[in-house]
């Protein structure tokens, strides 16, 4: 079986699509009507699937959880304690804590069970350069 650890690489906030990557070791692994688990080995990031086809879906997303978890130097975030590693560190774990870290994905045949226009992302809620690790599991 392929290596079954992805190593993504982030620059800043955002979602970072690897369909294509896990898609291609799901093929690879020549396993058939299985499910595929997708473990994310962070606690500042998420797994999601969401909308592949339009650019806004990410932009708007990202937005979103940035309105509802600003950065540990907002006023409303005053209680916040954890500030060790930085403004934007307490405020990802809430993120991944609100978010999952695993999916789990169906397969049919050798191929990812997704619909149409379903990409699965990694959710990167730090605002510095991180290589993130997800390691892939099929069972069958």
């Amino acid at each position: 079986m392929p290596n079954n650890v992805f190593t993504i690489r982030t620059d800043g906030p955002g979602l970072y699509e690897v369909t294509d990557e896990v898609a291609r070791w799901v093929a690879q692994t020549g396993v058939a009507d299985g499910l595929c688990t997708l473990f994310l080995r962070h606690t500042s990031a998420s797994l999601v699937i969401q909308e592949n086809a339009d650019p806004d879906v990410r932009r708007d997303l990202d937005a979103f959880f940035a309105r509802l978890v600003p950065d540990a130097n907002a006023p409303e975030m005053a209680y916040l304690t954890h500030r060790y590693e930085g403004p934007d560190d307490m405020p990802a774990h809430i993120k991944a804590a609100l978010l999952p870290v695993s999916l789990s994905i169906p397969m049919i045949g050798t191929r990812l069970g997704l619909g149409t226009w379903q990409g699965i992302y990694l959710f990167e809620h730090r605002s510095a350069p991180h290589r993130r690790d997800i390691l892939c599991h099929i069972s069958g």
